[in-house]
């Protein structure tokens, strides 16, 4: 059977049973076990490719991020943050639905984890927010969509995918990431400001206030700086800061903040290996997968029509790989979409001599989009669940942000020179550039 056919046969399978309700990673595995009964493949290569997608360093990055955010969350560590954010933000046209915004922010560079995100916003603001009289409609599609920041953002759970899998700097991806991550943030807040509900705005925070709110809130905010600080100084590896991470809120926060819970910290240690078994095997899932898209041929089919249309222009093989993205995203979650793309994304990367980096933040960008759109938009579902709302009445409500990440994710692809100026100025290897042979200085690529 021709590989066309079997690659359609492959598609037609995971969609099906994905529509039939089945887990990803097991419409996945029959897409895969489709393909290997009507190819040459064995099933014993499917079970090999299964595991090396598994078995990489890097990911082990994933399930100190997850327990971070567990640990601070089940602590009850985050009302610190939201009282920084109120103190911060609570005055201003929008009240509360500003100080999600900012607390995402500030959490988000503490998880890496959107469903974190949502999970802790959902319960320690869906709430509040409610009882100042604010839209159920509207809660769920302003936390969803803060909630995407935490996949820009250091030390974002989908970077660290990202670059294990596509053999890309995890510290350049989180450098390049922040620029998009804060234009998504200050756009919520502006939308907020001038066409969310006004809410209960409440008086301005004296400085004293505020003062007292940051350092209430002090402990926990060097998570980010340990995170970031030993990443960058070449200290640690991503994997070793989420250990560091960890140790630090175990030694040092919740003893402080916290004590009666560290007869709780084994549950919360179950329960971060529990919630990341669940991206491990959609992660082993999507590799077998997308190591029998490229066996059968399917990225270059793929990649060669996206360049008879587009050439070896970036900006135009960029958009069209948003717009592959934007769909794909729609139906499977970003881990298992860069697992199963990677291959496509390496090759028109190279077609269009595009950074490696730039390309990443930019899928990235449009992955964390189609976490809010339909017909699965995972933290939209999420969130509407939590704040008791239809998904249909949450998209409708959502529907005017994506504003704010069509012009993100545009801005991206057109000024990289905007995005990747933080990682050349901390990191410039991460980029591509190298020491001038005069011994002073970097040479970067243009």
């Amino acid at each position: 059977m021709s590989a066309p056919v079997v690659l359609a046969l492959m598609s037609f399978c995971f969609l099906f049973f994905g529509y039939l309700g089945v887990p990803v990673p097991f419409s996945l595995m029959a897409g895969v076990f489709v393909g290997a009964v009507l190819s040459d493949v064995s099933l014993a290569a499917i079970i090999q490719k299964i595991f090396d997608g598994v078995d990489s360093e890097a990911l082990l990055a994933i399930p100190f991020f997850l327990l971070v955010g567990e640990l601070m969350s089940s602590a009850n560590v985050v009302v610190r943050i939201a009282n920084l954010s109120v103190s911060l933000v609570g005055h201003i046209r929008g009240g509360l639905s500003q100080v999600v915004v900012v607390f995402s922010m500030f959490f988000s560079e503490m998880s890496g984890s959107t469903t974190a995100d949502v999970a802790v916003m959902s319960r320690a603001l869906g709430g509040p927010m409610r009882r100042e009289g604010y839209e159920p409609a509207f809660i769920a599609a302003i936390i969803a969509s803060a909630s995407t920041i935490a996949a820009l953002v250091p030390p974002s759970i989908t970077a660290v995918v990202y670059g294990a899998v596509g053999n890309v700097s995890i510290a350049g991806l989180f450098m390049a990431g922040v620029v998009p991550g804060l234009m998504i943030g200050f756009g919520l807040m502006i939308y907020c400001y001038f066409f969310g509900p006004s809410g209960l705005r409440k008086p301005r925070a004296p400085p004293r206030q505020v003062v007292f709110a940051a350092g209430d809130a002090a402990l926990p905010m060097m998570i980010p700086v340990i995170l970031l600080g030993g990443i960058l100084t070449g200290w640690f590896t991503p994997t070793e800061a989420g250990v560091v991470a960890v140790a630090y809120i175990v030694i040092v926060v919740i003893p402080a903040l916290n004590r009666g819970h560290l007869k709780k910290i084994p549950y919360d240690f179950c329960l971060a290996g529990l919630i990341f078994s669940l991206p491990l095997i959609t992660i082993g899932a999507a590799n077998a997968f997308g190591w029998m898209l490229a066996y059968l041929r399917g990225a270059i089919y793929i990649a060669d029509w996206i360049t008879s249309i587009a050439g070896n222009d970036p900006h135009l093989i960029m958009l069209l790989m948003v717009l592959l993205f934007t769909v794909v995203g729609d139906f499977i979650e970003p881990v298992p979409t860069i697992i199963i793309f990677m291959p496509l994304v390496n090759a028109l990367t190279q077609a269009g001599d595009i950074n490696g980096v730039h390309m990443g933040v930019v899928l990235i960008a449009t992955l964390a989009f189609g976490l809010i759109t339909p017909p699965y938009g995972l933290v939209l579902l999420m969130a509407s669940k939590f704040v008791g709302i239809s998904f249909a009445k949450a998209l409708r409500a959502a529907l005017p942000i994506y504003v704010v990440f069509l012009v993100t994710i545009c801005f991206t692809i057109y000024f990289p020179k905007v995005v990747l100026w933080l990682p050349k100025q901390v990191i410039p290897e991460s980029v591509g550039c190298f020491k001038a042979p005069g011994g002073t200085g970097y040479i970067c690529p243009n």
